[in-house]
């Protein structure tokens, strides 16, 4: 009989993967979750320290949030989210209307990041074709910058490892030089920043502010990028830039939302608000997809009219609003309040950030250590003085994923870039062991 290994890939392409790869190194087949730990089919357990793509905010199988799911099911599954509605959305849009930064109070429900990604797009280029700006019609976006897989969202991702190839198909959109703090082209650190790279937003606003409808950015973390990190002080400039060229700033906090950057939301840590805020992954917990694009009163108002008008927008997904999806996020919000994790994470990220500095504050390979909440990332590199990475073909991030594994962690890094992202609710026992697996496998490929 076949295994349940062969018996996957007979069948299943799986995400984000050259499939050549599973010939030697074939599917790890999950069993069961508990906390910060998956255990495969054979008993061994794993380290989940990437929170399985950055969604489990508290742990897999949380038994509070599995049961809300299990009481809303046998209540109400699903319903048509068009006139009609629900006491569970209701609830949610309140308790995330009063965690929004200031000013976002409308929200459009829908399933997975991307397509809160596209919602925005639709909404700001609509947004200036019924406010007199047809003229509006591009968009601006940062660098190396990631927002999901649907032909809008790579539109505005600069990255050509997922944009690249399917250029001919998409809309162009003007690339704004992104911050790079550890390659800093000014000369300067993390702590004598004054955003002197914001030139080259000035620099694009000024050619093309006229027609665009809106920039987006991942605030204070580029995720996909190498968890880039980089200083409020950037949406602060971009927030006045945009005011002053009549530009809506869209802020995808897909990953960053809900507690991983320490603050409720990214932006938190900036005195200005987004004109529209993207997010899903942590927003039920990673147990059912569910997003929402959260935008202003200004711009709801915009489309606010007679139907014969014709400006109501015109866009729908079938899931947006359901009610399971509803249950889970909002017991993820009573969680995240009544054991206040928030104020506990702080206390582990900055423990994370001592054992981390203990295992590779004196690697020779390991150029920089960065956080940002309980988001840590490594980043190696040849040589410490050039800050040269290794070559891709080495693919020296995957010989790390692939011995970490062996030794029960769940890496999974981006490119040169090692990150740990894991559960709020990890202990400082559950660190302490991560770490010392990750030292395991990095000392076994970098010496």
């Amino acid at each position: 009989m076949a295994t349940w290994q062969e018996r996957d890939l007979a069948h299943i392409w799986h995400p984000c993967s050259q499939m050549k790869d599973y010939e030697d190194f074939p599917p790890i087949i999950i069993e069961r979750g508990e906390g910060v730990r998956l255990f495969d089919i054979e008993g061994k357990d794993y380290i989940d320290i990437i929170s399985s793509w950055w969604c489990n905010t508290l742990g897999h199988c949380n038994p509070a949030i599995a049961e809300a799911v299990a009481r809303q099911a046998k209540k109400l599954d699903h319903v048509l989210f068009a006139n009609f509605s629900h006491e569970g959305i209701i609830q949610l849009a309140e308790e995330l209307a009063a965690i929004m930064p200031e000013g976002l109070d409308k929200f459009c429900f829908s399933d997975n990041g991307s397509t809160s990604v596209e919602c925005a797009l639709k909404m700001s280029f609509q947004y200036h074709l019924q406010t007199g700006h047809p003229e509006k019609q591009r968009f601006m976006c940062l660098s190396e910058g990631y927002h999901g897989e649907t032909l809008g969202a790579l539109s505005v991702c600069a990255d050509a490892t997922y944009a690249g190839m399917y250029a001919p198909l998409m809309h162009r959109s003007h690339v704004i030089e992104a911050p790079d703090c550890y390659r800093c082209a000014y000369g300067c650190t993390r702590d004598t920043c004054s955003c002197a790279c914001f030139e080259h937003a000035e620099q694009q606003f000024e050619r093309h502010g006229h027609e665009t409808c809106a920039v987006i950015v991942e605030p204070l973390l580029q995720g996909s990028a190498g968890m880039r990190m980089y200083p409020p002080l950037y949406l602060e400039k971009l927030r006045a830039l945009c005011d002053r060229h009549n530009v809506h700033l869209i802020a995808d906090e897909v990953a960053t939302g809900f507690g991983r950057t320490g603050t409720m939301f990214a932006f938190d840590q900036a005195s200005a608000s987004p004109d529209m805020l993207c997010t899903s992954k942590n927003l039920t917990g990673g147990f059912l997809p569910m997003a929402v694009t959260a935008v202003t009163d200004d711009i709801y108002r915009a489309f606010y009219a007679d139907y014969s008008e014709g400006k109501a927008f015109m866009h729908s997904h079938t899931y947006a609003g359901n009610p399971i999806a509803a249950a889970a996020a909002l017991a993820v919000q009573r969680i995240m309040r009544e054991d206040r994790v928030l104020e506990q994470a702080a206390v582990r990220a900055d423990h994370l950030q001592r054992r981390l500095t203990e295992a590779f504050g004196e690697h020779p390979h390991v150029g920089e250590i960065r956080r940002l909440g309980m988001i840590h990332a490594l980043e190696l590199v040849v040589d410490l003085d050039t800050k040269e990475g290794f070559d891709p073909r080495d693919r020296m991030g995957y010989r790390i994923y692939r011995q970490a594994l062996d030794r029960g962690l769940m890496l999974r890094p981006l490119g040169n870039v090692v990150y740990f992202n894991p559960a709020l609710t990890i202990t400082e026992d559950e660190l302490d062991c991560a770490v010392e697996r990750a030292r395991g496998a990095i000392g076994a490929v970098l010496g």
